[in-house]
């Protein structure tokens, strides 16, 4: 299993022997709104919300728009989960992977959030698609540490970043405005020198 990084307009897409990750675009419109649309209820608990009532109303064109200058300007990276040898003419889109808050200067670090749809879920897909981006965060963009925030209610979350081998870092208390209140999170963290080969690689040796 070894990565494969292309090069495209704005975002690189990120390979691997199942996964192709890629720039979400307005063709996807339709289908990404239906994928959102059919895993409301599993993606619920764990959605960001805002304290001060509903959030100001975004299209989908102001979204992919304000993704793509994340990426231009450097604070922010988006892909979407694609499965493209079982459907190898318009392979579907699965889930999400995003590095946002990306500082920059002496901190070099970022925070990597994911999603997956609920039928796919638990056959080691987002392990993978986590480190595809990852790979590209050391090895490309040059970022030394990584971290991931879950509520320690949300299990397969834990799965991921323990098969993904981050330490835990402890518990922060009311860290993130969640489904509606401020949760707790454990913070998981890795930094590049922890590890010894690529991240995917990494994952493959662990699960053989």
């Amino acid at each position: 299993m070894s990565g494969l990084w292309r090069s495209g307009a704005g975002v690189a897409d990120l390979e691997s022997q199942r996964l192709l990750l890629r720039q979400l675009t307005l063709a996807d419109a339709s289908e990404f709104s239906r994928l959102r649309y059919d895993n409301h209820a599993w993606l619920k608990p764990w959605d960001p919300t805002t304290p001060v009532g509903p959030p100001p109303s975004v299209t989908y064109r102001q979204m992919i728009r304000a993704k793509n200058q994340a990426a231009r300007e450097g604070t922010g990276y988006s892909w979407v989960i694609t499965l493209p040898q079982l459907h190898s003419s318009n392979p579907p889109i699965i889930g999400q992977v995003s590095v946002s808050g990306v500082q920059w200067g002496a901190a070099r670090t970022a925070s990597i959030g994911y999603w997956i749809d609920h039928s796919h879920a638990g056959f080691g897909l987002m392990p993978e698609a986590c480190a595809l981006v990852i790979d590209y965060c050391y090895g490309v963009l040059g970022l030394h540490r990584l971290e991931i925030n879950i509520r320690p209610e949300n299990e397969p979350s834990l799965r991921v970043v323990h098969k993904l081998g981050f330490r835990d870092e402890g518990l922060r208390r009311g860290y993130l405005h969640i489904d509606g209140q401020w949760r707790d999170h454990r913070t998981f963290a890795l930094n590049r020198e922890e590890l010894d080969t690529t991240m995917l690689e990494h994952i493959s040796e662990r699960s053989g």
